[in-house]
């Protein structure tokens, strides 16, 4: 579903302290932006910034970097995890940058000295059609990209509803260098408990869908 165009959303952005208006300008450099030595988190895709949000004011001790493209949908997670943090009890947002970024060219603002130790992808595009599965986030030529950063050992925590999507990403990540750790095709049945939900996953739990969901480790 496509959203309207926000007037509001740019001008909000701008005035917004952990929003990020260039981040190729800080590759290289994003622990030093945050000002200290926490792990470093990465959200592929934060939509309307429900993950995000509980899972920064939830944990403190790591520093997120959130991912979109849209203002308009960045300009929705920006008040989501304003207010997230305020019923946590937070008076300010110290812990997440926000930022848009074609997830494409995610290498032209991170590098291997940007160590990230987990990275979640939640319910990505399809892109089901031939000649375009090389657009998944979970494809063979994004892994390429984000093993250039992301710690050996570090995990990639991946969820949709799309039953080929998941099989295919399993053979992806096989082989490209990842050990399965942990898989499920129906998560919430499944017993694990470390999982916050967002929000297409409720979505599509509320119409009966079942969520496929799998923990892979870069151990090339």
């Amino acid at each position: 579903m496509r959203l309207r165009r926000k007037p509001w959303a740019r001008p909000e952005l701008a005035a917004c302290d952990f929003f990020i208006a260039d981040p190729p300008v800080y590759r290289g450099r994003w622990q030093e932006l945050f000002g200290n030595e926490k792990p470093m988190h990465l959200e592929l895709g934060c939509g309307k910034g429900v993950f995000i949000s509980e899972a920064g004011a939830a944990n403190q001790h790591i520093n997120y970097i959130a991912v979109d493209i849209k203002s308009e949908v960045l300009a929705l997670a920006r008040r989501k995890i304003v207010q997230g943090y305020s019923d946590a009890g937070y008076s300010e947002v110290n812990n997440i940058k926000l930022m848009s970024q074609n997830i494409e060219l995610i290498d032209n603002m991170l590098d291997s000295t940007d160590v990230i130790e987990k990275i979640y992808i939640n319910f990505c595009n399809p892109w089901p059609k031939k000649g375009y599965n090389k657009k998944r986030l979970t494809h063979g030529k994004q892994l390429a990209k984000y093993k250039t950063f992301l710690k050996r050992e570090g995990e990639i925590w991946f969820k949709t509803d799309n039953d080929e999507l998941f099989n295919d990403s399993v053979r992806y990540f096989e082989e490209n260098g990842f050990i399965i750790k942990y898989i499920t095709e129906d998560l919430h049945a499944s017993g694990f408990k470390e999982s916050i939900p967002t929000e297409h996953e409720m979505m599509f739990s509320e119409q009966g869908i079942p969520i496929k969901f799998l923990i892979a480790a870069f151990e090339e």
